[in-house]
This record gives structure tokens, sequence and C-alpha cells, in this order.
């Protein structure tokens, strides 16, 4: 068993990585997972779990029920189990569940604890960590939500064996991103050493990137920023193909793509490192087809991003291991480099 603390602004958290452990919990707990994942582990849970009382909620599977008629069931659920301000809710599931749970246990009597059980690489490398959490509407990807950090996350890479090929490769997407923006020796590893080899290992090492990040920058004003890479073009994806399409991986997979050639571009990224972001990307699968469907929708989705100020805020590789914030790209040069996704 691994495992490191991360100290946030209201307060500390510790991140476990390995077997997972007995949950000792002096309270009531509602535990909240999807069919699929409930299907597969829920009541192996239970019996890692022991609380004053356990009630359970299982929301729809997909990133299309990550909506506020799914939270709202969850809320009611919390009330119907008569959950008070000392009680947790527990997330296990992938990142829908984790940044569901998260949001509803910051809203519910005005927040409660909530503790992170993910069981997708996505979620366990990412969304799991840092505190993020949110619902998507009409208008984007995660625009309604709040910074709530967990109590503790339980990271088990046993729950990886029934992964879909697909979903792992979604999960390799964020680590990539980790590496290609905040840590090259990182970048480096992930080239020699498969990660489903090195499984645990390579889990630990990106949490390590995203804990250091948080720390530094836990509400997203500087620095994390670097976490969002190809996520601007990463969302607009999704919600073009109502978030039916391309899971959330691929699509920041085909998005980090989009950030490299905007950087390459505009002079940010020489060429000897963009071939090796392509090379580490077409190794795990990640650099997927997609065709844009109406341009300027496309761009509009990009103008609603949440790190937007003036214009469309980009994130964009500098090299490996390095970034820069960039504001006031002219459209019609974003327009010319996404000409070879129209």
């Amino acid at each position: 068993m691994m495992y490191l603390d991360i100290q946030t602004g209201q307060g500390a958290y510790r991140v476990h990585v390995g077997g997972l452990p007995p949950i000792a919990l002096p309270c009531k707990a509602l535990i909240v997972s999807d069919t699929k994942v409930g299907e597969l582990y829920l009541s192996s849970l239970l019996g890692h779990v022991q609380a004053a009382e356990i009630a359970t909620h299982l929301v729809p599977m997909g990133e299309s029920f990550k909506t506020w008629q799914t939270l709202e069931g969850i809320l009611e659920s919390a009330f119907e189990a008569h959950l008070n301000r000392t009680d947790v809710m527990v997330a296990l599931g992938g990142g829908v569940v984790s940044d569901m749970v998260g949001f509803a246990s910051a809203i519910y009597k005005r927040g409660i604890d909530f503790y992170n059980i993910p069981t997708t690489l996505l979620a366990q490398v990412d969304a799991s960590v840092g505190g993020k959490t949110g619902i998507n509407n009409a208008h984007g990807k995660n625009l309604i939500g709040a910074f709530h950090p967990p109590k503790a996350v339980y990271i088990d890479p046993h729950f990886l064996k029934t992964l879909p090929q697909r979903e792992f490769r979604a999960g390799v997407a964020e680590m990539i991103k980790k590496a290609i923006c905040l840590d090259a020796p990182y970048f480096e590893w992930l080239h020699t050493h498969p990660i489903e080899a090195h499984l645990e290992e390579a889990i630990f090492k990106s949490v390590q990137i995203k804990a250091r990040v948080v720390q530094a920058d836990e509400r997203e004003s500087g620095a994390r920023m670097a976490l969002n890479y190809g996520h601007t073009f990463a969302h607009a994806i999704e919600k073009e193909g109502h978030y039916t399409e391309l899971l959330h991986g691929e699509a920041v997979g085909v998005g980090m793509r989009m950030a490299n050639a905007l950087a390459m571009k505009l002079g940010l990224l020489d060429e000897k490192s963009h071939a090796r972001m392509e090379a580490l990307l077409h190794a795990y699968g990640l650099d997927l087809p997609y065709k844009i469907k109406n341009m300027a929708n496309f761009y509009a989705t990009m103008q609603q991003d949440k790190k937007n100020s003036t214009g469309v805020r980009f994130i964009l590789p500098t090299g490996i291991g390095s970034f820069n914030i960039v504001d006031g790209v002219p459209q019609s040069v974003v327009y010319e480099v996404l000409g070879t996704w129209a």
C-alpha cells in the first residue's frame, strides 16, 4: 500500500494506492454507484465498509446522465436516509460518479464529507483527486459545480480488471496529459514503461503530479490550469457528440492533438517535441480520427470554457514538461488549425 497526503484550504486528505482496506465510519453513509459498477462491486464493498447505517443509491451509467435530474436523485436518497451534517457520502465508480457525489455532498445541508473509491483508470489518476466536482448542462461540461475535496481516496487497481480496454485507454490520456505539460521525467518513464505492466506505480506517479499541482494551486488560478491541457477542445468535442460518441479521455486525446497543432502554429512547440508527443499518443491508440460537425458551434462551446477571461484561453505545451497559458489567439488562426479536423 502506498499513500500520500494532500493539503488543501479545507484540510488534508489521504490518497491510498493499493488494495482496498477496511473503512470504518463512525456515522451513517450513503454509497452511490452507477448501475454497472454497482452490479460488479457494490456487494463486495459493503463487506469493507463499517458504518452506523448504510444506504445505497444507483445512478444511470454515462456522461449523458451527469445532470441536475441525476443529482436530485442522489440528494433525495440522502434525505430519505436522514443523513445529517456529520454523516458522509461514498462515491464508488468512475469520474461521472465521483464528480456528482462530490457536488451532491458539497451542497447537501451546505456540505458534508465524502469518500472517493474510483473504479476506472481515469478516475483513479485524475477525477477522484483534487476536489473539483460538478455536473453538465446545456451550455457545456462541468459548468455547474464546487471545489469540495474528499475526506479520503482509496485507489485499488483490482477494479481495473473488469475495465473495458476503451475505458482504460481513456484513463491513459489523463496520464499523458500530466506528463506532457508538467513532468518531463514522467513522460520519459511512460515511453519506457508499458502502463499495464507497471500499473500501480504508473497510477501513483500520476497522482503525485496531481497532488503537487493541487496543493500549489487549489482553485485553478495558475499552474493547475495545465491540467486542462486538451480539455478546451475536448469539452467541445463531447458536447458536439451529446456526450455519447467519445469517452472523456478519448476526447482529451483528440484535444491534446488539437492543442499541439495550435502550439506548433504559434511557434511555441518545436517539431521534435511534437513528434514525440504524437508517438506516445499513438502508442496508446489516442490519435483517434475526428471530424468537427459545425465549426461555429464548436468554437462557441470553447468560448463557454470555465478558464476563459477574454476570448478563448488555451493551455498549450511549449516542450516536454512545460506549458503556456495563451489568450488572444485570433479566431481565424484557430479555425485554420482546426481545419485538419473539419
